[in-house]
């Protein structure tokens, strides 16, 4: 009993020097976490369910269909690092901003972070665009769904910029509590993207039956969805966040603050997907029917770290404020019972990844070589879920409080060197196939994770300014 009340009692794990001011009672503190987060999973969670969904509608073409929608995941994503890095960097500074109660200062970082985002989108969905095939066959796409694969990346980068903005001030309404305004965005832009999806891909009523090509415009449709909502939002004068096109004061100076936050997370996100990128280049190599079966595991894992990631995006958000209101005993708190939230999810998936893994991959897909392939993966599976819910969240303290140095070193050691290469070494030099790549995934969540709870417990992060 003692062990359940100091798991759910994030006081009892604070130390009295770090107590800054009268603290509010343990479920206040529990109330206004979930009232921060529960939005952002909601979004998280419904996005993950519905890249479910899609994957299983592009499934029912064949597994060829899925290697070509998944081996376009990572170049989108790499596509997306600047962005990433911009919206991190809003966050950390809105929430500051807010924190010390001053709006004017936070409206000037959401329009120079829309300015630089523009700029950065426009720049690499180009690129992408440009030498799409090339990108495509260095992350190991094969003849057999070449073409394929780079018509869907090709229409999914036109609207690529719209998403990119949509992110940025969906982002900023976080940081300022209005997690409700990227729920909504996302959640609709989803659900036009399944709508869709179903009148593409399979012709219905009436509609030309596209496959994966309709299911690339499925996605840009949902993108111009989630564009508008969010550009919506900051447009009404009623909000704390009023986009204006009124002269931004000491703009190198914001922008300068902006690049301080930045570049750190750039030079991380970079690693990041570039440890993806080799990692899922190494499993692509394996053949078409492996790289199937490693895409259901992979979306089925990310409903796991959707869970944590609409958990991250909270946390950050709790912790820029509170430390930007000079209560780092606050920040510690919040990010306590967000950690053991995300545990209590992590608990629930290990459940349902024992009990029912066949039933769960049956959803994608009704091959059955590809389905016995996700077999040991699944098992993997469940030690993997603990380690990345706990990682996201402690890592995403840090970012809250600006100690991006740390998360960007980290991410080095372990996405960018631990997972592609123990993962190459199990996979070919020990000849495991898949579940040498698993394995690899699994030393790079553990290592993460015990990283950032070390960082985090020693609480040196709490002191940053920015």
């Amino acid at each position: 009993m003692q062990l359940v009340n100091r798991f759910f009692n994030p006081l009892l794990r604070l130390k009295k020097e770090d107590i800054k001011g009268e603290l509010p009672p343990i479920e206040d503190l529990y109330r206004k976490t979930i009232k921060y987060a529960w939005p952002c999973i909601l979004e998280a969670v419904s996005g993950a369910l519905i890249s479910a969904i899609d994957m299983a509608m592009v499934g029912s073409i064949g597994k060829t269909a899925i290697s070509a929608v998944g081996i376009c995941s990572q170049p989108t994503l790499l596509c997306l690092v600047p962005i990433n890095a911009i919206v991190t960097a809003a966050v950390v500074l809105i929430a500051r901003r807010k924190g010390e109660n001053k709006q004017e200062s936070a409206n000037d970082y959401l329009k120079v972070a829309l300015i630089l985002g523009l700029a950065f989108s426009l720049l690499f969905c180009g690129l992408f665009y440009i030498f799409s095939k090339e990108t495509l066959l260095f992350a190991g796409a094969n003849s057999e769904y070449l073409d394929i694969a780079n018509e869907y990346f090709r229409i999914r980068l036109f609207s690529l910029t719209l998403c990119s903005l949509a992110a940025i001030m969906s982002g900023a309404q976080r940081g300022v509590g209005n997690t409700k305004i990227s729920m909504i965005s996302n959640l609709s832009a989803n659900l036009v993207n399944i709508l869709f999806n179903a009148l593409l891909i399979n012709g219905l009523l009436g509609f030309p039956k596209l496959g994966v090509r309709g299911a690339a415009i499925a996605t840009a449709i949902g993108y111009w969805v989630a564009f508008i909502i969010a550009l919506i939002s900051v447009l009404r004068k009623d909000r704390y966040l009023v986009l204006n096109f009124k002269k931004i004061p000491h703009f190198f100076y914001k922008c300068k603050k902006i690049f301080s936050i930045f570049n750190s997370v750039f030079i991380e996100q970079f690693i990041t997907r570039f440890g993806f990128f080799a990692y899922a280049i190494i499993v692509a190599r394996l053949g078409t029917a492996e790289f199937a079966a490693h895409q259901i595991c992979i979306n089925i894992v990310s409903i796991n770290f959707a869970l944590a990631n609409g958990l991250q995006a909270s946390n950050t958000a709790l912790v820029g404020q509170s430390l930007g209101a000079n209560r780092s005993d606050l920040a510690i708190l919040h990010s306590s019972i967000t950690q053991n939230i995300g545990l209590l999810f992590a608990f629930i998936n290990a459940i349902l990844l024992i009990f029912f893994p066949r039933e769960i991959c049956m959803i994608y897909t009704n091959d059955i070589d590809v389905i016995s392939l996700t077999n040991i993966p699944m098992k993997i599976m469940c030690v993997v879920v603990f380690c990345q819910a706990m990682q996201t969240i402690t890592i995403a303290a840090l970012r809250g409080a600006g100690d991006v140095k740390f998360v960007t070193f980290m991410m080095l050691i372990c996405v960018g060197i631990i997972r592609p290469g123990l993962s190459y070494v199990f996979v070919y030099i020990m000849n495991m196939g898949l579940i040498g790549a698993w394995l690899g995934l699994l030393v790079d969540q553990f290592s993460r994770f015990l990283y950032s709870y070390i960082r985090f417990k020693r609480g040196k992060w709490v002191n940053i300014k920015v």
